[in-house]
């Protein structure tokens, strides 16, 4: 479906690195947002880990801030509108500005853990899809009609991977290295 094995891999290995050290309640939904692909294409993906099935692909935004058609900068500072990379777990949904919207957690200090604090969550926006290359304040917003579905899967402890290749990120993430 077009994700890199590479962030596959990572994705993986910072999935059972989290179950092992309990960041993550239980084996169940990884999402993966491979921000090494261009905007245009559907780039998140969500695998259900206990079937080792693939149950949704569809496109995702960058911030704005991060770069045009490839994201390139990320920040974890508020107000950069910027995204993050890194590892993190979903929380309660709530209704706001968006409609539906799924809180996260950054778990990487330094890299993502002002993310619940910049609010930064998973959104509909009618600024994504196949012909709308729009971007978020720093939010893995998804196209509106599909918001729900992949809310309401991913509430409640699972788990988001935000990919980048950026050999800072890869090789300093306590996620990945530990």
């Amino acid at each position: 479906m077009g994700l890199s094995e590479e962030a596959f891999t990572y994705a993986c290995k910072g999935y059972e690195n989290m179950l092992e050290k309990r960041l993550i309640r239980k084996e169940g939904y990884l999402m993966i947002c491979d921000f090494s692909q261009s905007s245009a294409r559907k780039r998140m993906y969500i695998i259900d880990m206990e079937n080792q099935e693939l149950v949704k692909n569809t496109y995702v935004a960058h911030g704005k801030n991060s770069g045009g058609e490839y994201a390139r900068a990320f920040s974890n500072r508020n107000g950069s509108l910027q995204s993050s990379l890194g590892f993190y777990v979903t929380r309660q949904t709530y209704y706001g500005e968006h409609g539906l919207s799924l809180r996260v957690n950054g778990v990487e200090r330094g890299v993502n853990d002002k993310a619940y604090a910049r609010a930064i969550v998973v959104h509909g926006a009618n600024y994504i899809g196949s012909q709308k290359k729009g971007r978020s304040f720093g939010c893995p917003a998804v196209p509106q009609q599909e918001s729900a579905e992949i809310i309401n899967t991913m509430k409640d402890g699972h788990c988001i991977f935000i990919y980048h290749p950026s050999k800072k990120y890869l090789s300093t993430s306590k996620i990945l290295n530990d």
